[in-house]
């Protein structure tokens, strides 16, 4: 049976804080000639806004969901050459920039995680609440899926998998459980997938916090995409694209994400000079301004609109200054 959506973008998905997004990134953007990146441009929402409200923008979106490209061109076909669409993942975002836009642009927008194009399609086997193959890939071209992870995995890299990206406390005697079910027979499916999990967890525990699959799944779902290696490479990747003025916005939906975003544009906007030093040299200035105080938070007339918004989590910068030359690449010294 194929349980493929058929209908246009535009009715499927919801942006996420868009008009605090469309804000944030204005002053960058107003500027004839200017360029951003939607590095994660899903069904093409705040790329539409965007275009929309900034006549000279042009808009670069990465995705690397072909699917999610394909909805997003037929979404945004009436402004023509101002908007391409680019089959990537995004730390591959320099490359990308160089290749189509001289080398650097006025803003990024981040907008992480799983999409609602991909929870929607209930055989991409992202969501728990629907019996489904068990893929998770965001791009289903290639690579591994959690099928595999959970059929090949030793158990001790599943325990280490669940603890560190699903922050799941019954780590142990979910892998436990998962190895005992392989060795009967491969796990083929999400429904699989969530009995186990209701099976290792204590009843008590069950009885709070929604799903108890929740947590195995953004971890499978975090191994399979490798999410948190490649947002670590993308953030430095995405500051050295902007120019200075340019502007990054970036959302992050679970504390793993939020916590490596928190990193990357505090190290920007921190002085790097080494404490006592009587004058701050030149070259150890901020490169970065924070736009946020901590992390900005969906309202409730946002909630009660779109709930997918809950758990999101906004952080903004600006560029002050080229990044200095000891502390690109990671170097600190």
């Amino acid at each position: 049976m194929d349980t493929q959506d058929e209908r246009p973008a535009a009715t499927r998905h919801t942006p996420v804080l868009l008009d605090r997004c469309v804000e944030l990134l204005s002053p960058a953007l107003s500027a004839p000639g200017a360029v951003l990146v939607d590095a994660t441009l899903g069904m093409g929402g705040h790329t539409e806004a965007l275009l929309t409200r900034f006549e000279g923008l042009r808009v670069i979106g990465l995705d690397r969901d072909l699917e999610a490209i394909g909805l997003a061109e037929a979404r945004l076909e009436a402004f023509g050459d101002r908007f391409t669409a680019v089959h990537a993942v995004y730390d591959e975002i320099q490359e990308v920039v160089e290749r189509t836009a001289g080398g650097e642009v006025q803003g990024v927008l981040m907008d992480l995680g799983v999409s609602s194009l991909q929870i929607d399609e209930p055989e991409r086997g992202f969501s728990y609440a629907q019996d489904a193959p068990l893929d998770m890939r965001m791009d289903a071209g290639g690579g591994i899926t959690a099928a595999e992870v959970l059929n090949t995995y030793p158990e001790a890299e599943l325990v280490r998998i669940l603890r560190e990206y699903g922050e799941e406390k019954f780590a142990p005697r979910i892998a436990r459980t998962v190895v005992a079910a392989r060795a009967v027979a491969p796990l083929a499916r999400t429904g699989q997938l969530v009995q186990i999990v209701r099976t290792a967890i204590p009843a008590v525990a069950r009885q709070t916090g929604g799903n108890p699959a929740k947590r195995t799944f953004q971890a499978l779902r975090i191994e399979v995409n490798a999410e948190l290696e490649v947002l670590e490479r993308a953030l430095p990747a995405a500051v050295e694209t902007l120019a200075v003025g340019g502007r990054i916005v970036v959302m992050a939906y679970q504390s793993l994400e939020d916590r490596l975003v928190k990193r990357a544009l505090a190290r920007g906007a921190t002085s790097s000079a080494p404490a006592g030093l009587p004058v701050e040299p030149e070259t150890h200035r901020p490169y970065l301004q924070m736009l946020t105080r901590g992390a900005e938070r969906a309202g409730p007339a946002e909630l009660e609109v779109n709930p997918r918004s809950a758990p999101v989590r906004l952080r903004g910068a600006v560029r002050l200054r080229p990044t200095p030359d000891h502390l690109r690449h990671g170097r600190t010294s």
